[in-house]
């Protein structure tokens, strides 16, 4: 069984970066789909980022140009750059490896 770990949540200020990692207890190179979902409480989890195997990416629009989403098979980790952070994209973010999920990372941005 996958096991996955997510760092590098936090508190920055309007206009700073943060860079999430999840990492994966074996080979991820298998996998096809990786994703970062967020979720803000009362409200669904929605989806924020998407890279596939060949290294494909894709955007939520609230995010695109913001945030860049990449992946290392060679250790196993994706990660989830965002700068030019907001007050709006404060949430508990979450990696998804195929089908697992992680058990998510509290990123609180302050205006």
């Amino acid at each position: 069984q996958v096991q996955l770990r997510e760092s590098g949540g936090g508190l920055v200020q309007a206009g700073g970066s943060l860079r999430l990692s999840c990492a994966a207890s074996r080979s991820i190179s298998s996998i096809f789909r990786m994703a970062w979902y967020r979720q803000v409480p009362g409200k669904e989890r929605e989806l924020v980022a998407v890279i596939t195997a060949d290294g494909s990416a894709s955007y939520a629009d609230s995010v695109k140009g913001r945030f860049t989403v990449s992946r290392y098979n060679a250790n196993n980790t994706m990660y989830l750059q965002m700068n030019s952070l907001q007050p709006e994209d404060t949430a508990v973010y979450y990696c998804k490896v195929g089908v697992l999920w992680g058990q998510g990372t509290q990123v609180t941005v302050s205006s």
